[in-house]
């Protein structure tokens, strides 16, 4: 059962449950893709209906950030928990090294995703690395034909939204993997060239404070925040 959200239904799923579901996917027939959105992304989706078709299309729709948890709760329907995209990854990786599974990577700055590739394998040791390409291309063409060759179970996309979730709409089937997920900028976290918030951050829900605290020019997507919870707020009075 999906928790509709100011228009965007999310699977009422424990972080186990989601795995679970995750694993699942990944051993069927098909291509299949997960989205993580959060207050921002869900704003987004308000304000473009292919964005919102290409979320809502999604197989699994993770809750990722605490603003949607709370705005859930605000219009009486809460979900169960928040599964951050990047730690719902780390245990499908975790599951999939069992198994001995491949993953490609794509997304980030050249070389980012070679460095990220070289750390999972260290961590995950069963897991394979079917290959890597950076998100600066301009055709798709060459991508999927190299994920398609490469034989990779499945691919995670990181390529930022809306984008990443409109290439997985267009390009799943052809890659020939059974499982997409999108997963921003989860690249980098995995290389090590940006810093996750430290534990207190993420038990707290306040990993969002903790970037901007770092990178101050995110305060205008910051600001959408606030703006989703003025229009929950709305969408509760109704």
């Amino acid at each position: 059962m999906r928790i509709n959200v100011l228009g965007v239904g999310f699977d009422n799923l424990t972080m186990a449950e989601a795995v679970d579901r995750g694993m699942e996917l990944l051993h069927s027939p098909g291509a299949h893709y997960v989205v993580t959105p959060n207050p921002e992304i869900v704003e987004v989706c308000r304000e473009n209906p292919e964005a919102n078709k290409a979320v809502n299309g999604a197989d699994l729709v993770l809750p990722d950030g605490i603003g949607v948890i709370k705005g859930a709760a605000m219009l009486g329907t809460p979900l169960k928990e928040r599964t951050p995209g990047i730690e719902f990854a780390a245990h499908l990786m975790e599951r999939m090294a069992k198994e001995g599974l491949s993953l490609y990577l794509l997304g980030a700055k050249p070389g980012v995703a070679e460095l990220a590739a070289k750390k999972l394998q260290e961590k995950y040791p069963g897991l394979k690395i079917a290959g890597t390409h950076d998100g600066y291309f301009k055709e798709d063409a060459p991508v999927v034909d190299a994920i398609r060759e490469s034989g990779a179970d499945a691919v995670f996309v990181c390529l930022g939204a809306p984008k990443q979730e409109f290439w997985m709409v267009k390009n799943g089937e052809a890659t020939g993997a059974h499982l997409l997920c999108g997963l921003g900028g989860s690249l980098d976290v995995f290389a090590g060239t940006v810093e996750r918030a430290p534990k207190f951050f993420c038990d707290h829900g306040l990993e969002w404070f903790y970037r901007l605290c770092k990178e101050p020019r995110r305060i205008g997507r910051m600001m959408k925040l606030p703006l989703f919870l003025i229009h929950v707020s709305k969408e509760k009075k109704k």
